[in-house]
């Protein structure tokens, strides 16, 4: 029974995608004509419309819609500037300085945007051409651009592991975000090392200081959007407010950012901005319905024990299995959106993760840290697209100067998956 169920749901999920079928609708089609194979019609629709309504009466999902509030606020013009102002000023100095500016943006942007295609489009679309007007390779530009776009969601507030916590049962949204924050600031660094090492093999300029630049204005213009961060990670670890109040409150200075302080935001304009958050918050919402059906499925034919066993029987060695996992990450990552990918493999991989004694919130850092590794993965990873669409190259130009970065960021993966202390140290340190 429980192959049988294994191999409808995935053959109606995977025919309905291939058709064209919206990824929510296509798992909740799939779900109910599992379900349908153990219950009659009338128990089946009734529960699962139960399961999708309830799925979403919890107080945690509140921390999504604001976070993307917030994000799209700070989207709004000429905080990408500055930021670049600031990244230029932090990394001007070192051998390949465009590059590392180009990183800096890139994590700081996608943080605040919470988005790695925001931050490669705003950062990398002023910073590639930059690169290539200073005599950069345009192909080690691009790659720089894509490889440390997805970095920023691994730091807060992240929605990603709003989602995960979500899912998993409850785990700390708070100490998530503590050990998200060490492992995107180790990629971004991985990257600039790696980008270091290049551009001085290759003698790549060092962009002289303006001596006109205004540094105290620099500093002071980029540090308010900065401190949107600050305050989110600050009272969080102080214990001034929660994961999900610091949500309301990052849209509360978002709006006093963009209204006041900046004036790139107008009132006129936010009933757009709302209008584009409630958009993006109705899909997150169906598709955790939907996929909240699919975990019900998946628990009720017994499914993630039998894939859990099946994974398990392969190897008794802990490293095999996490290599395992690892790689079935990173091969959903290139192929499926990060929201999706956690709603549907958490439920698989949570219980052989809970079999093999690892804390969840490891477990849910490098979980996350390999579907958003995945978005830059060849054949299809979504960044990969955009980044190579932003330099105005071909795919298959860019993949040989990723290598590098790829076994950089490869390295980081390992020893988040293996060295527990690693994502575990923020968090036992402030007790979280």
């Amino acid at each position: 029974m429980i192959t049988k169920a294994i191999i409808v749901l995935i053959l109606i999920f995977a025919i309905l995608l291939a058709v064209g079928v919206p990824i929510a609708v296509s798992i909740a089609i799939a779900s109910i004509t599992t379900v349908l194979l153990v219950l009659p019609l009338d128990i089946s629709v009734f529960t699962s419309a139960q399961k999708m309504v309830t799925s979403l009466d919890s107080f945690s999902l509140v921390a999504v819609p604001f976070f993307m509030l917030s994000g799209i606020i700070m989207n709004h013009g000429g905080i990408a500037q500055k930021l670049i102002d600031l990244a230029k000023l932090i990394g001007g100095r070192i051998p390949g300085s465009l590059a590392h500016t180009n990183v800096i943006g890139n994590t700081l942007f996608g943080s605040i945007s919470s988005s790695a295609i925001a931050a490669s489009t705003a950062i990398g679309g002023v910073m590639v051409p930059s690169q290539v007007k200073e005599g950069y390779d345009r192909k080690f530009a691009a790659a720089v651009n894509i490889a440390s776009a997805p970095t920023g969601m691994m730091l807060p507030p992240s929605t990603a592991f709003i989602i995960f916590s979500l899912i998993s049962g409850g785990t700390s949204i708070s100490a998530l975000f503590m050990a998200g924050l060490v492992i995107g600031l180790l990629w971004s660094l991985a990257i600039m090392v790696v980008a270091y090492i290049i551009a001085k093999k290759r003698n790549y300029p060092i962009v002289p200081r303006d001596a006109n630049q205004n540094i105290k204005k620099i500093i002071l213009d980029a540090i308010p959007s900065l401190f949107l961060i600050i305050i989110i990670i600050g009272g969080i670890l102080t214990g001034v407010f929660t994961a999900i109040e610091a949500s309301a409150i990052s849209v509360v200075y978002s709006l006093f950012l963009a209204l006041i302080y900046y004036r790139t935001l107008t009132i006129k304009q936010l009933p757009e901005v709302f209008k584009r958050t409630i958009e993006l918050t109705g899909v997150i919402m169906f598709l955790i319905s939907a996929s909240s059906l699919m975990t019900f499925t998946m628990a009720f034919t017994g499914m993630p024990e039998a894939l859990s066993n099946l994974v398990l029987n392969i190897s008794e060695n802990p490293i095999i299995i996490l290599l395992i996992i690892n790689l079935v990450l990173l091969l959903v990552g290139t192929v499926m959106d990060i929201a999706p990918a956690i709603l549907i493999f958490t439920p698989i991989f949570l219980p052989i993760a809970n079999e093999l004694g690892l804390d969840p919130i490891h477990f849910g850092t490098f979980f996350i840290l390999n579907l958003c590794i995945g978005t830059i993965t060849p054949p299809v990873g979504t960044g990969l697209f955009v980044g190579a669409s932003i330099a105005q190259l071909k795919i298959e130009q860019v993949i040989i100067p990723l290598i590098p970065f790829y076994i950089a960021i490869f390295v980081i993966l390992m020893l988040v998956t293996y060295i527990p202390e690693i994502s575990l140290f923020l968090p036992n340190l402030f007790d979280l």
